[in-house]
């Protein structure tokens, strides 16, 4: 069997994954439960994104088992597979949102009555005893020609659906930082046109219910591509220095300033105060020579979930939970070969995690 790490590197690792462990433990009792009151008061959740793309992967029965162990209160799944959903079942202590493909999207948009036939398929045999909290409209299908058209009607087709029957699902779509074209300093943060045209008319409609949008924030991507600007402790939550001041606003880590550019970029159009949820973050721990290593993501993820627990919010948003997804939970050997078959905390060929207990 083939490690991801080198025999070198083992003992240096266990001492990160012991680390790791104490760290995220202590953050246990923050992390485990989720309202939508933006305090101090209210417990932050930090979820895990569950994709299915490797031959390797343990049975989704397993994979629940072990959600439980770990204490994760929520997950991400990015279509509706029967094989995780029927898992689920009686796991009502597990929050789930569920993906519709990019590929779905056309179709669903042309038709009210095929979005209904979705939901009665993927979406109605589980509701008794699964806890879907939320449906997600497409995965950065905006902006973009092909799929970003069809987003906007399916949102506004199954929220009509939820809302006429009641049902505790909140209905959005998943973006990242290709919807911005200035993000730096925050403050200027700015949509791109086709964002504008295709993101907007969503977010008018989020926002009568004041659901969130999913953002994708990737510090590691900024870094990656142009390190002798971006700082790794900027992009790795690894500094209490300030990097960036924007006029009163302070900047220490990369995350928050994009979070904050998006925040600024939606208020530009008029939209105040939606919530925002980060739909994935992460770090590979491979693919990419000294940038990607496990030490690398050791500490992006641990100083990610110290944020979060920490209930400081950011600049913008001070004082107010962050939600986010971690990217992901296992490396996922069908995706293209790199960094992307890296971004797993936990190595499916491996008998333990590579970093013990995540919560």
């Amino acid at each position: 069997k083939t490690s991801l790490i080198g025999s070198s590197d083992t003992s240096y690792i266990m001492d990160y994954s012991k680390k790791l462990f104490l760290i995220l433990l202590s953050c246990v009792a923050l992390i485990i439960s989720y309202n939508k009151v933006n305090s101090l008061s209210t417990t932050s959740v930090v979820g895990l994104n569950y994709g299915l793309l490797g031959d390797n992967l343990p049975s989704p029965s397993n994979v629940i088992k072990f959600y439980k162990s770990q204490n994760v209160a929520k997950i991400r799944i990015f279509e509706p597979n029967k094989d995780v959903l029927n898992a689920l079942r009686g796991n009502r202590e597990i929050g789930v949102t569920v993906g519709i493909k990019n590929e779905d999207l056309a179709a669903l948009a042309a038709n009210k009555d095929a979005v209904k036939s979705w939901f009665a398929t993927n979406i109605d045999p589980y509701i008794a005893d699964v806890k879907i909290t939320f449906i997600t409209v497409g995965n950065q299908a905006i902006p973009g020609d092909i799929y970003g058209p069809h987003v906007l009607p399916v949102i506004q087709s199954l929220t009509d659906l939820v809302k006429s029957r009641n049902l505790p699902i909140s209905i959005s779509t998943t973006v990242t930082t290709t919807s911005l074209a200035v993000l730096k300093p925050p403050s200027a943060g700015v949509l791109t046109p086709q964002a504008r045209q295709q993101l907007v008319p969503v977010l008018w409609l989020l926002s009568q219910t004041s659901t969130p949008i999913f953002v994708n924030i990737y510090p590691y991507y900024f870094y990656a591509s142009d390190p002798k600007n971006v700082p790794l402790e900027y992009a790795n939550f690894n500094t209490d220095q300030i990097v960036v001041k924007d006029g009163a606003l302070k900047y220490s880590n990369l995350f928050d300033a994009i979070f904050d550019a998006f925040l600024w970029a939606m208020e530009k159009e008029g939209v105040k105060g939606l919530p925002l949820v980060v739909s994935e973050t992460g770090w590979p721990s491979a693919g990419n020579g000294g940038m990607t290593t496990p030490a690398l993501q050791y500490t992006y993820i641990g100083n990610f979930v110290k944020h979060v627990a920490s209930g400081k919010g950011t600049p913008k948003r001070p004082n107010s939970r962050i939600d986010g997804y971690i990217f992901e939970t296992y490396n996922e050997n069908q995706k293209p070969v790199g960094i992307y078959q890296h971004f797993g905390l936990y190595d499916p060929t491996e008998t333990t995690p590579k970093y013990n207990k995540l919560y």
